[in-house]
């Protein structure tokens, strides 16, 4: 898609918003109507199951997945406060249980009537004027929930925002009804009384407390509410006050930062460099054991960017400034990345979460489930599947600079997955090393962009001595923060990795050097990331398309290595590639983006007739070259042979596919011995 045209659809939006509106007729949009299911089931439990139950319908009807706004591409400051948001992201990191007030009962001071209330899908508790939390009711009840740290994607492409934006765009006319420029006036009625947080987290004995935000809404305003405010105490864990005290100003937050040596700008913890968007802790109420760290969510929650959130609690202070100041030190930093500004990391408490299989957005959600077998689209795409094949390798082929083996190759790795393990090997894993790139060329850089224009989510690695050297490969856990800081290679499945070797030069890998390259290695080899612990290691398997280029024989393991042979060397690689990408349609493109995604979760089987018929080849092969057939290269054919048979949509091996990947085989072998008489032992 043309970016101008990208820009102008965003430009068209924020102009939308620029005004007042209505609030709209739909009840998806707030967390009334979860207050009002609440207060009409009264103590019952079953209303949480009948909020879900109304989400889940509610997301049924006219596309509603479509137009419930995004955190994802729609800035923070156009949604509305308390409104129903989705949101694509990973789980970064899984901090520790909280507990909250599931139901606690208000007093009024005057008339001393009592109301219940419903502290789920809350930060902080409701309370009106002349309202307090009564603290020591029977009534009061709490749960526990689960807050995930949840930051976008990884190096999700451009062109998944950009479609995912657009569709969203074309579906409703009415997302202006999700937005609320006139902020000042929701933080004036909010904040003329501050109310209990809801919850507490039992975290190292003592309560969390938000950081100042940015944001000074109105401070005048603000200096005379909070004239003769009462002091703010705690029970039982409890964050409570009265009357709000005046947040602290940015300039003494920071200068408290200074005091403790700690780094005043928040880290958002994003795992590659350059990444943007939102970060956002997200409280889960159930089922939070189904979900891992590095697994892809799309949730569907309350939009929690209340302005209370980031008021530090004076008694919290004082208390600290008692304490040890190594500890103070560590309870601080805890607090300041476990309680960032609501302005800058939102909270979302979920209503409902799906664990995402992949992030293309031109297929549906789920792709291994029955119904998806039956889906109209999918069958009719897999109809047509022969001449996108054809197309797509066409265009590799012009990408690969006339190479059609590699272009056959690098099919096979886009479309390859790790479909089971057996014990600790990963099977399905397909590792390719492209060798033979020019060196001192662009050739890599524009090569990594046409992948980039066809898989949802890719990162490319220049290896350079400095980059190896230097770069955080491996997640770490920091103890004082009680965080797990994020690493290169902290990815989602089906992240394809390009590592650039061309650009390595001459020069001494230091002991962080040797152990990326040792992660790395492991990462190809194995499938996993030992994340660093300290005091231990604990594996995180993962499921990652790896992609070298280099000029000689990689210094990585690779499970295939094919030699790149031009048939021309156009002289000025950056005006032919651009021109490649252009000549291809928009609807092709999408054609291709869809042809990779669908063949990797395809089922594959093969039959007891060709299991016996490759027996025999492999036993037959073994006769005539006795020392240069292996049980490893048995294995190199079947996995070529899978991932060909999949790529013709085929499910099951054939006769024609076995002896095509044989001479497919053959062909490489050919190369890469060609190319070591001609360069001696470089291969």
């Amino acid at each position: 898609m043309d970016y101008a045209v990208y820009g102008i659809l965003q430009a068209r939006i924020l102009e939308w918003v620029a005004f007042p509106f209505s609030r709209g007729s739909s009840q998806l949009r707030d967390q009334t109507q979860v207050s009002c299911i609440a207060a009409q089931n009264g103590v019952n439990p079953d209303w949480e199951k009948k909020v879900i139950e109304y989400f889940k319908e509610k997301l049924k009807e006219n596309n509603a997945p479509k137009w419930v706004p995004s955190l994802n591409e729609v800035p923070l400051h156009y949604l509305k406060p308390n409104s129903f948001v989705k949101f694509r992201c990973m789980v970064q990191d899984m901090f520790d249980p909280e507990f909250y007030m599931g139901v606690y009962e208000t007093v009024n001071r005057n008339t001393k009537a009592r109301v219940l209330h419903f502290g789920k899908y809350r930060d902080v508790a409701e309370c009106g004027p002349q309202q307090e939390v009564d603290l020591n009711s029977p009534r009061t009840t709490t749960l526990e929930r689960q807050t995930f740290y949840c930051v976008p994607v990884p190096g999700e492409s451009t062109w998944v925002k950009e479609i995912s934006f657009i569709s969203a765009f074309l579906f409703s006319r009415s997302w202006k009804s999700f937005f609320n420029p006139s902020f000042n006036a929701y933080v004036n009625a909010n904040q003329a009384r501050v109310s209990p947080s809801t919850s507490y987290t039992p975290s190292r004995h003592k309560r969390s407390y938000e950081d100042d935000e940015d944001m000074d809404l109105q401070p005048n305003k603000q200096k005379d509410q909070h004239t003769g405010a009462r002091q703010a105490g705690n029970v039982g864990g409890l964050q409570w006050c009265g009357e709000p005290k005046r947040l602290e100003t940015e300039a003494s937050s920071g200068q408290q930062l200074s005091s403790l040596n700690l780094s005043s700008p928040f880290d958002l913890n994003f795992p590659l460099p350059g990444e943007k968007g939102p970060a956002c802790l997200v409280k889960v109420y159930e089922d939070w054991d189904c979900f891992k760290v590095n697994d892809v969510l799309e949730l569907y929650g309350i939009l929690s960017v209340d302005p209370v959130l980031s008021i530090l609690n004076n008694d919290e202070r004082d208390a600290s400034s008692l304490l040890d100041p190594m500890e103070c030190t560590d309870m601080a930093e805890e607090q300041r990345v476990h309680s960032p500004p609501a302005s800058l990391v939102p909270r979302i408490h979920v209503v409902l979460a799906q664990k995402l299989q992949h992030i293309n957005p031109l297929l549906p959600a789920c792709l291994n489930k029955e119904e998806s077998k039956t889906c109209k689209f999918v069958s009719g795409f897999m109809s047509e599947l022969s001449p996108v094949r054809a197309e797509l390798l066409g265009f590799l082929t012009h990408a690969l600079l006339g190479d059609s083996l590699a272009a056959e190759y690098l099919i096979l790795h886009l479309i390859s997955t790790v479909y089971t393990r057996r014990d600790v090997l990963p099977l399905g894993k397909f590792t390719v090393n492209l060798s033979g790139c020019p060196r001192n060329s662009t050739f890599t850089e524009h090569l990594y962009r046409i992948i980039q224009h066809l898989v949802p989510a890719s990162f490319r690695l220049q290896m350079t001595i400095e980059n190896m050297n230097h770069l955080k490969f491996i997640p770490h856990k920091d103890y004082a923060a009680n965080r797990l800081v994020s690493g290169l290679l902290q990815l989602p499945s089906h992240t394809s990795l390009v590592i650039d070797e061309t650009l390595l030069e001459q020069g001494q890998l230091d002991t962080a050097g040797v152990h990326n390259v040792t992660a790395l290695s492991n990462l190809i080899t194995w499938q996993k990331v030992d994340y660093d612990f300290s005091y231990h290691q604990m594996e995180f398997p993962c499921n990652i398309n790896v992609f070298i280029t280099s000029e000689g024989r990689s210094l990585l393991p690779a499970d295939c290595q094919i030699h790149l042979q031009p048939q021309l060397m156009p002289p000025n690689m950056e005006e032919y590639m651009n021109s490649l990408l252009s000549a291809v349609l928009p609807s092709v493109l999408n054609k291709f983006r869809i042809y990779l995604t669908l063949l990797r979760f395809l089922d594959y089987s093969i039959s007891d007739e060709i299991t016996k018929a490759v027996e025999d080849d492999f036993v037959e092969m073994r006769k005539n070259d006795p020392q240069s057939i292996t049980a490893d290269d048995l294995h190199q054919l079947l996995i070529v042979a899978r991932f060909l048979s999949l790529s013709a949509g085929q499910t099951t091996l054939s006769r024609e596919r076995w002896l095509r990947a044989k001479q497919l085989e053959s062909l490489r072998r050919a190369r890469l011995q060609q190319q070591k008489c001609v360069n001696g032992n470089e291969l």
